[in-house]
C-alpha cells in the first residue's frame, strides 16, 4: 500500500470515530435525564472540639472562671510540688487558680491575662546550675528576656528558687521580677527567695505566710475559710487488667522501651546496656565506681564535658514493704485522673498503671516529706496524741518550723519512716500516689570522650551510703541502684539514659595552656578531657597547650582513683603537672586550694597567656575556697585591689575562660 492510500484510510477512520464521540455527547447532554448537582454545605467548626492542640492558659482561664495562673520553673520538682500546694490553697480563700508549666505556654499571650478581670499571675521560678532557667523555663526566659512588650495592667509575684553555694544565688527568680517590673506589671507582694542549701520549705512557709494576705487584699477578700484537704485526683481500678495496656516505667510514650525510636531525650530516654563497671576504691569502706554505658544503635551524640541524665528506680525491698505496711495489692491496675482538668495536668504520673510501677519508677519514697504532706496525711490517725503531733510540725510559729527541722530534716525520716514510726497512721495508697513527690532524673559528668569511642559513655559515682541519726541505713536512690547492676555472661543490665548539653569545654584553640581543678569525682569531666587531649596528641597536627591537674582525695592508699591512667597521661605528655592533695595522710589537712596558692604565679601565668581554668566537684566549700583562694592570686600577682580583682574575674567567666561543674 503506498503511503498516500495509508493517509486517505486514516483520514476516513477519524472522520467515523468523531461522529461516534459526537454522537455519544449528544446524547448524554440532550437525551439522558439530568440530575441536580449537589450541594456542599460549608460547616463551621469549633477549633476546640477537633482540635488535638491543648489549650492556652488564657482559655483555661476563662473556660474555668479562674483568676490566678501560677508558672512553674522546675528541674527537680521542687517549684511544680510548691506551685501546686498554691494552688490548693487559693481554694480556701475562695479563689480558683490554675497551673501553668511555661514550656507548654505561649508565653507571648501573657500581656492577655487582662482580658481577664482582676486577674494574677504568680512566678515560682528555680535558677539552675550557674544562674541558669531550667530546662521547662528556658524559652520563656529567653522570650522575657528579649522582649519589649507591654505588661501594663498585670499584677504579679514571684518566689525563687536557689541554693546560696552557687554564685548566681537565685538569679532566675530576681531576673523574672525585675523584668516583669521593666515591662510594665505590678509587683502585689515582695520577692521570696527560698535557699536549698538551709531550709527551702521554711522560707517558703515563711514567705506564703504573709503572701496570702496581700492577695487576700488584692481580691478584696476578708476572711479565709476552712483549712481542709483537698483532693486532685479520683482513683479508678481496672477491674479487667488483660484489657488495659499499662505504662511500665516509661516517662511517656507507652511501650517505648520495648520499642525504642530516636530521637532519645528526657521524655524518651535510651535504655542503654551497662558493659562493665569497675571499682575505684582501692581500700576504706566507702564505693566509687567507673561504669561504662553502651550508645550503640542510639544515635545519641554527647561532647566531652557533657551530662548524661540517668532514670533511676526505687529499691524493691522498700516498695514491697511499703505494699506490706498499707495492705494492698501492688500489682492492682489503676488510673488517677484528675478531678479538674482545667487547673492542672491530667495525672501526677502517667497512667494507667500498678501501684509497684508507680512506686518504684514514678514516685520518690525516700524523701523528707514536707510540711504540706504531714498535714494531710494527718487525717488518716484515728490516734488524737499522734494527729496533733504531726499537726504541731505543720503551722508557722518557729517552735513549729524547729520540731519539723529537728524531726524530720535532721533526722532524715522519709515517708517510709514516717509510717513506720506512727503503726496509727493508714493513709489510702491513692492519696499517698498524689501526696509523694516525683522521682528525680540524676545527672552525672561523663567521663569519657566520644573521640575516643562515640558509642561508649562512662560514669564516674561514688556509692552514696549512710546511717541517720536514728540508726536507719540509707543508701542512694540511683547510686545504690548502678552498684547492683553488675554485667555479666548472663546478664546485660539496662539502664535509661539520656544527654544534657553543657558549656563546660575545653578551648577550641587547643595550644591554650589549661588549669583542671577535680577533688574526689570532680576528676570525672577532666578524664574526658585528658583522652580527648591524648588523642589531639596523636594525631599531631594541632599544637597542644600544658594542662596542670590538681586533684584531691583522703588517702592515697585508699580512693586515689584514676591514679594509674594518670601516671600514664604524665608520663607520655597528655598531662604536664599532677598536684595531689591527700587531706588525711598527714596531721594539718590539705586540700587542692592550698596547692593552688603555693602556684600562684604559675596559675598567674597561665591566665595571662589566655588560658582556661576549670572546677568540678563541691560548690559548698571546695568551689568557694578556690575562688576566694583566685582572688587572692589576682591581686597579689596582677597588682589589683578586691574591687579590680573581682570584675577581673567575672570577665574570666563571661568569656569562657573560668568555667564550674559544681552540685551541692
Amino acid at each position: 500500500m503506498s503511503s498516500d492510500s495509508l493517509l486517505s484510510s486514516f483520514g476516513v477512520l477519524d472522520a467515523l470515530l468523531l461522529a461516534v464521540i459526537a454522537g455519544g455527547c449528544a446524547y448524554y447532554f440532550g437525551f439522558r435525564k439530568k440530575t441536580a448537582p449537589p450541594v456542599f454545605k460549608k460547616l463551621t467548626v469549633n477549633p476546640s472540639q477537633t482540635s488535638n492542640e491543648p489549650k492556652g492558659f488564657i482559655e483555661r482561664m476563662k473556660d474555668g472562671g479562674r483568676s490566678i495562673v501560677i508558672f512553674f520553673g522546675s528541674q527537680t520538682g521542687t517549684a511544680e510540688e510548691f506551685a501546686t500546694r498554691l494552688m490548693k490553697e487559693s481554694s480556701r480563700y475562695g479563689m480558683k487558680a490554675i497551673l501553668a508549666d511555661p514550656e507548654d505556654c505561649d508565653m507571648e499571650t501573657l500581656c492577655n491575662l487582662t482580658d481577664i478581670d482582676r486577674s494574677l499571675a504568680i512566678f515560682l521560678m528555680a535558677t539552675y546550675g550557674e544562674g541558669d532557667p531550667t530546662d521547662n523555663a528556658q524559652e520563656f526566659y529567653d522570650w522575657l528576656r528579649d522582649s519589649d512588650a507591654s505588661l501594663s495592667g498585670i499584677r504579679y509575684a514571684v518566689f525563687g528558687l536557689g541554693n546560696k553555694t552557687y554564685e548566681h544565688y537565685n538569679a532566675i527568680g530576681k531576673f523574672v521580677d525585675k523584668k516583669l517590673e521593666e515591662l510594665g506589671a505590678e509587683r502585689i507582694f515582695p520577692l521570696g527567695l527560698g535557699d536549698d542549701d538551709a531550709n527551702i520549705e521554711e522560707d517558703f512557709l515563711s514567705w506564703k505566710e504573709k503572701f496570702w494576705p496581700a492577695v487576700c487584699d488584692y481580691f478584696g477578700v476578708s476572711d479565709a475559710g476552712e483549712d481542709v484537704n483537698v483532693r486532685q485526683y479520683s482513683l479508678t481500678l481496672h477491674n479487667d487488667p488483660e484489657k488495659v495496656t499499662l505504662f511500665k516505667g516509661e516517662p511517656g510514650r507507652i511501650g517505648s522501651f520495648q520499642n525504642q525510636k530516636p530521637p532519645f531525650d528526657a521524655k524518651n530516654p535510651f535504655l542503654s546496656t551497662i558493659i562493665s563497671t569497675k571499682e575505684l576504691h582501692k581500700a576504706g569502706d566507702r564505693s566509687c565506681l567507673h561504669i561504662n554505658i553502651d550508645l550503640t544503635g542510639s544515635r545519641l551524640r554527647y561532647d566531652t564535658g557533657d551530662h548524661v541524665g540517668v532514670l533511676p528506680r526505687n529499691d524493691s525491698t522498700l516498695v514491697n514493704w511499703l505494699g506490706e505496711r498499707l495492705k494492698v495489692d501492688l500489682d492492682a491496675p489503676f488510673t488517677l485522673t484528675s478531678l479538674d482538668e482545667e487547673a492542672m495536668k491530667k495525672h501526677p504520673f502517667p497512667c494507667p498503671t500498678t501501684f509497684r510501677t508507680a512506686l518504684t519508677f514514678y514516685l520518690d519514697i525516700t524523701s523528707c516529706p514536707r510540711t504540706n504532706v504531714l498535714k494531710e496525711l494527718s487525717e488518716y490517725t484515728d490516734d488524737g496524741g499522734d494527729k496533733e503531733f504531726l499537726l504541731s510540725m505543720t503551722k508557722s510559729s518557729p517552735e513549729s518550723k524547729e520540731k519539723y527541722m529537728n524531726w524530720v530534716v535532721k533526722d532524715h525520716r522519709t515517708t517510709l519512716h514516717l509510717l513506720e514510726d506512727i503503726p496509727s497512721l493508714h493513709p489510702p495508697i491513692d492519696h499517698l500516689c498524689e501526696l509523694l513527690p516525683r522521682l528525680q532524673v540524676r545527672y552525672y559528668s561523663i567521663s569519657s570522650s566520644p573521640k575516643v569511642n562515640p558509642n561508649l559513655l562512662s560514669i564516674t559515682a561514688v556509692v552514696v551510703e549512710y546511717t541517720t541519726p536514728t540508726s536507719r541505713h540509707m543508701r542512694g536512690v540511683c547510686t545504690g541502684l548502678l552498684s547492683t547492676l553488675r554485667p555479666s555472661e548472663v546478664i546485660q543490665p539496662k539502664i535509661p539514659v539520656f544527654i544534657r548539653r553543657s558549656q563546660f569545654r575545653l578551648p577550641f584553640k587547643t595550644n591554650l595552656p589549661i588549669i583542671m581543678i577535680g577533688p574526689g569525682t570532680g576528676l570525672a569531666p577532666f578524664m574526658g578531657f585528658l583522652q580527648e587531649r591524648k588523642v589531639i596528641k596523636s594525631e599531631g597536627d594541632k599544637p597542644l597547650g600544658e594542662a596542670y591537674l590538681y586533684f584531691g582525695c583522703r588517702h592515697e592508699a585508699e580512693d586515689f582513683i584514676y591514679e594509674e591512667e594518670l601516671k600514664e597521661y604524665l608520663k607520655d605528655g597528655t598531662l604536664n603537672k599532677l598536684y595531689l592533695a591527700f587531706s588525711r595522710d598527714q596531721e594539718k589537712k590539705v586540700y587542692v586550694q592550698h596547692l593552688l596558692e603555693q602556684n600562684s604565679e604559675e596559675v598567674w601565668n597561665v591566665l595571662q597567656q589566655k588560658g582556661h581554668l576549670y572546677i568540678c566537684g563541691d560548690a559548698r566549700n571546695m568551689a568557694t575556697d578556690v575562688d576566694k583562694v583566685l582572688h587572692k592570686i589576682v591581686m597579689a600577682c596582677g597588682n589589683h585591689d578586691s574591687a579590680s580583682a573581682n570584675d577581673y574575674i567575672k570577665r574570666l567567666r563571661s568569656t569562657g575562660k573560668y568555667s564550674c561543674d559544681v552540685w551541692s
